[in-house]
């Protein structure tokens, strides 16, 4: 017999989409009904997600300053928030959960008007345009990597940290290794499809500086975007290096387990897997990213030990090859890293997320979640 409803709303991006998967995963597993409420964007994720129905909803995204195109935008949303009302009055969810994007802030805002308990989750340190407009009203807010402080979003903020895939949770199973002075030393390399470019031109470049016993012991595996993957992976040959070179990586957290050091962006989803599977890191967050969320997502890994931050403009081909020598010769340093990442990843986020998801739906307050997780 089912519990009931709970609605997840999430914008139409993997992103936001992930995170809401591996929480219907989880409540269909308690016995919840899961209901998606998105944008059109999702219907390529919409096989993979363990919906019992989705719910298309109007949005819009706020970007221009234009009157004309401002006043479309907000029929939009307005427009969402009747068809969101529409579909909360026939479904009648114990509990509406948000994860970012535009898409989210009609059923959450349609769920606030009518009374319904209201979580939004933040992946990132650095709160989201459409849960900050969210944040007053919700009646409790999940974090990746948000503080629970003070003010009056962080009273209602309970850390649960961000979701991560089943195949992260098996990757995280695999212990990190150093190899010997003689054995391959694998080199993870991975930025996005925006941020993958500054890779592509600065890694081979810091490779070929190497001292040559560390560049023969190298092999890599490198995101790069499909219009540069053919001269990154012809560099690495002409230096005599084993790499692996592709646009995307349909195995990335199995990538992840055999790595003895990643470099990348830092991305929420990103930092939360290289946390729970454990493997020492040099971030280097994307510098045109809205918020500087990315930035904020770094220190917090930095902080615990686990990762290195260095800003891409202090970064060129013989910074990097210092920074990657210096690890590769300091093999103690690099357990300690490994050590300190996985201390600060959660790979039980899916499950405390969906504990508080049935708090709020049974009417507690997060201030009573959290005494009830600290007991």
């Amino acid at each position: 017999m089912s519990k009931g409803t709970i609605l997840l709303a999430a914008g139409g991006t993997g992103g936001h989409l992930f995170p809401a998967e591996a929480l219907a995963h989880e409540l269909k597993a308690r016995g919840w009904q899961v209901h998606l409420a998105t944008d059109d964007r999702a219907q390529r994720f919409a096989g993979q997600f363990p919906a019992d129905a989705i719910h298309p909803i109007p949005s819009a995204t706020i970007g221009s300053k234009n009157p004309l195109a401002l006043a479309k935008t907000f029929f939009k949303l307005w427009r969402g928030v009747r068809v969101a009302s529409g579909v909360i009055a026939r479904v009648k969810p114990a509990a509406v959960v948000g994860f970012g994007g535009y898409p989210t802030l009609p059923p959450l805002y349609a769920a606030t008007r009518r009374g319904r308990p209201t979580l939004i989750h933040e992946q990132n340190a650095v709160m989201g345009r459409a849960n900050r407009a969210l944040a007053a009203r919700v009646t409790a807010i999940a974090g990746g990597f948000l503080p629970e402080d003070a003010s009056a979003s962080g009273r209602k903020t309970i850390t649960t940290g961000n979701p991560v895939r089943p195949a992260v949770i098996e990757a995280a199973k695999v212990p990190y290794t150093v190899p010997g002075e003689q054995e391959p030393f694998h080199l993870l390399v991975f930025g996005g499809s925006q941020g993958a470019q500054f890779f592509s031109d600065a890694i081979p470049a810091a490779v070929a500086l190497l001292p040559e016993p560390l560049r023969t012991r190298l092999v890599v595996t490198q995101q790069a975007r499909k219009d540069d993957a053919e001269r990154v992976a012809q560099a690495y040959a002409e230096l005599g290096v084993p790499a692996d070179i592709a646009p995307f990586f349909t195995d990335m957290a199995e990538c992840m387990a055999r790595a003895q050091l990643v470099i990348s962006r830092s991305g929420a989803s990103t930092v939360s897997e290289v946390a729970v599977i454990g493997r020492p890191a040099l971030l280097v967050p994307y510098p045109y990213a809205l918020d500087h969320d990315q930035a904020a997502n770094a220190a917090a890994l930095a902080a615990a030990g686990g990762a290195e931050v260095h800003p891409q403009s202090s970064l060129d081909a013989g910074r990097l090859a210092e920074l990657i020598g210096g690890l590769m010769s300091e093999p103690e340093r690099l357990k300690a890293m490994a050590a300190a990442a996985r201390s600060a990843g959660r790979p039980n986020a899916a499950t405390l997320l969906a504990d508080l998801t049935e708090a709020i739906a049974s009417g507690k307050s997060p201030d009573d979640f959290r005494k009830e997780i600290q007991a």
